[in-house]
């Protein structure tokens, strides 16, 4: 990572600092089970962007749900890793830093290699093919069309509850300045939805959400996204045997 960017970055920790849970709940690529049951993924290592965002509220999250995470800031650190998360904040910002630093190459080879992606608010927008108001870059790995801080100001954010497809009681989620998504590819399942539109979508192994599920206490949406890390490794390692 270059020194402009080193003095930039928002964090507390060291680069590439790992954190591991102190419990696990199963071996590694181990079935999942039904919809709402508990995610088994023992030794799953999950890279975490931590340039920007409340990236340790996920890590916290998957280390209760027994994940290794690392943070990511450069494409080495991103190496080994079976799922990556793009958390929240300035996603113009990020953008910046993910082309600057060979990032944003290494994510889009990580991608097609079949790792699992998640983007969360500004990760969602990095993760869409097409950002408006105003219009920027992005990855274009989700066919979907996104509206930045389409939800009003900061301050006017709001906490909700909402029907989900991933289990029976309503998912709470937390908006902070979070995009819209006003259009949705016809290859992406809408997962969630807020005010009539998505609010959490998935293609395959890429996840998207404009909310902020890292902020509660519900893990719902991070044991889904495990569950489609632990499909890619299962997939990765009988590749490789066969």
């Amino acid at each position: 990572m270059s020194d402009r960017w080193r003095r930039r970055t928002c964090c507390r920790r060291a680069d590439g600092k790992r954190f591991s849970s102190t419990f696990s709940l199963g071996v590694r690529g181990a079935a999942c089970g039904a919809l709402e049951g508990r995610c088994e993924v023992r030794g799953v290592r999950i890279g975490i962007l931590a340039v920007q965002g409340d990236f340790e509220a996920h890590a916290a999250m998957l280390a209760r749900l027994g994940a290794e995470t690392v943070e990511v800031r450069t494409p080495a650190q991103l190496q080994g890793c079976d799922g990556l998360i793009l958390p929240g904040g300035e996603s113009t910002t990020q953008l910046q830093f993910l082309q600057e630093e060979g990032l944003a190459d290494a994510i889009g080879k990580f991608a097609k290699q079949g790792g699992a992606i998640f983007g969360t608010c500004a990760g969602a927008i990095l993760l869409a093919a097409e950002v408006r108001n105003p219009r920027q870059d992005s990855l274009k790995l989700l066919d979907m069309t996104v509206l930045r801080n389409a939800y009003g100001r900061q301050i006017a954010s709001d906490v909700v509850n909402g029907p989900t497809k991933l289990k029976k009681q309503p998912l709470e989620m937390v908006f902070i300045r979070g995009p819209i998504i006003e259009r949705a590819g016809p290859d992406l399942k809408v997962l969630a939805e807020y005010a009539g539109k998505p609010a959490l979508v998935q293609r395959d192994n890429i996840m998207a959400a404009t909310f902020h599920p890292e902020l509660t206490d519900d893990t719902t949406v991070h044991e889904h996204f495990l569950r489609l890390v632990a499909v890619g490794t299962n997939h990765a390692a009988g590749s490789a045997i066969s």
